[in-house]
């Protein structure tokens, strides 16, 4: 009780906003309109409270399309992999423990973070902790329900990427990179896991999430590895080799940082047919409810993307201590804007032959929703059109209702993937289920 009196004064304070008037889809696409800075004292704060699904309630899909629980009773499913023999592999996940306090205004930053990301708020160090599993879901009668819901493996610590490589999974756990004996239709594992390599982890965490994906000829993988703070408060000796990707020898572990200045890099997959990595990114926060504009981007060998120094290019951010000139004058802006705040954490490109043709190509972005604004933003699937391998178009809210007109959570999304019948495959964290969307017949092509 006496933590939610001083809760309640900073909620009351936040909800003073910074007064920015921006229309969301102003901020989409290759050139987003960015306002001045508003540097808030406290953040404006927006977070809906979970009430999950009720029987027979599901997202909204368009016209033609169907969406259905693959399964349900999930707790915080964060990320999916589909398999090509048609199993599922869900990531059950959270961040375990809280964050030193560096800033008067941490508490309810981490406390609202909490709830955000599907910890109600509540303290994940004491009590058995969140799960930290991998699920496999299995559709042996192909009618769009696992039959077989079973845990593939246990005791992770935080995982978020899982990829298969030859006979082995690989998994991005918050402080190390694993790989564990697999054959695809094995349905545990008991062998123990191998240490690729580590990666930055400990007490201070503040972006736990590690993508992963595996280059196209399966010699390298690729980790993302969010930044240790919002503006680097904590100092550049905490980001070391974070808010980054990772380049890893999937033999030897080596490593590289492939590109930097990413402040929170995930969903990282290839384009089809090319060895162009893609990723979503959550820019900063606390410069106001429309600044900065998370994104989507083709990943660059070498490349500096800003942070923490500036911010979609060469846009300098005046509350960075010291400020790096030399830096900012080399930072590229991204490929595409998704809007501010929405907080995307799944990517995937369409790679199915049961969509229509339209969708051939194109990039289905989860975006979980953030809590740094008053007005909700983000709480769906988006597709975004592609042409000759470039984003086209404004996204088109794909599978929505997450919040529903009472404003209140029913779930969440996060990871993506295409499975081996073309249907989009959805991890639902609040809600706690996985979600399976296919093609009904009748669909428009999409025209944004």
């Amino acid at each position: 009780m006496t933590r939610l009196v001083p809760m309640a004064a900073l909620l009351a304070l936040a909800a003073c906003g910074s007064g920015q008037k921006v229309d969301p889809m102003q901020q989409v696409g290759p050139h987003p309109y960015l306002p001045k800075p508003a540097e808030e004292l406290v953040a404006d704060i927006g977070v809906a409270k979970v009430v999950g699904w009720k029987q027979g309630e599901a997202p909204t899909v368009p016209a033609g399309f169907k969406i259905e629980a693959m399964a349900t009773g999930l707790t915080s499913p964060r990320n999916v992999l589909a398999l090509a023999n048609g199993d599922v592999l869900v990531v059950e996940s959270q961040r375990v423990g809280s964050e030193p306090v560096d800033r008067p205004k941490d508490p309810i930053r981490d406390f609202i973070m909490s709830i955000a990301h599907g910890g109600g708020g509540a303290d994940t160090a004491g009590g058995g902790g969140p799960p930290q599993r991998i699920t496999l879901l299995r559709d042996a009668d192909g009618d769009g329900k696992a039959e077989l819901k079973t845990v593939l493996l246990d005791h992770l610590n935080s995982p978020f990427g899982i990829a298969v490589l030859g006979d082995q999974l690989y998994v991005a756990n918050t402080d190390a990179l694993m790989r564990y004996p697999f054959t695809p239709g094995q349905t545990k594992i008991t062998a123990p896991g191998q240490r690729v390599v580590e990666l930055p982890g400990g007490l201070i965490d503040h972006h736990w999430t590690k993508s992963l994906a595996v280059s196209p000829d399966g010699s390298k993988l690729y980790v993302g590895v969010g930044s240790n703070s919002n503006i680097q408060e904590r100092g550049p000796e905490a980001e070391t080799n974070r808010a980054a990707i990772w380049e890893v020898d999937a033999k030897t572990g080596a490593y590289r940082v492939f590109a930097s200045g990413l402040r929170n890099p995930n969903g990282l997959t290839f384009y089809p047919g090319s060895n162009t990595l893609w990723a979503v990114i959550n820019e900063r926060d606390e410069l106001g409810p429309n600044l900065v504009p998370d994104y989507m981007t083709s990943v660059k060998d070498g490349a500096f993307y800003g942070w923490p120094y500036s911010y979609y290019g060469q846009h300098v951010d005046p509350r960075v201590r010291p400020q790096r000139p030399d830096l900012v004058k080399t930072a590229i802006p991204p490929d595409y804007a998704l809007s501010s705040h929405v907080a995307p954490l799944g990517l995937a490109f369409y790679t199915g032959s049961s969509f229509p043709a339209g969708y051939n190509g194109g990039a289905f972005v989860g975006e979980h929703g953030s809590w740094n604004r008053k007005s909700y933003n983000g709480y769906q699937v988006v597709f975004i059109r592609f042409a000759n391998g470039q984003p086209v178009g404004k996204p088109i809210p794909f599978v929505t209702g997450f919040i529903g007109p009472d404003k209140l959570d029913r779930g969440r999304p996060v990871g993506v993937a295409i499975d081996r019948t073309g249907a989009l495959i959805v991890a639902d964290d609040t809600g706690n289920t996985v979600w399976r969307v296919s093609y009904a017949g009748g669909a428009p092509k999409p025209t944004a």
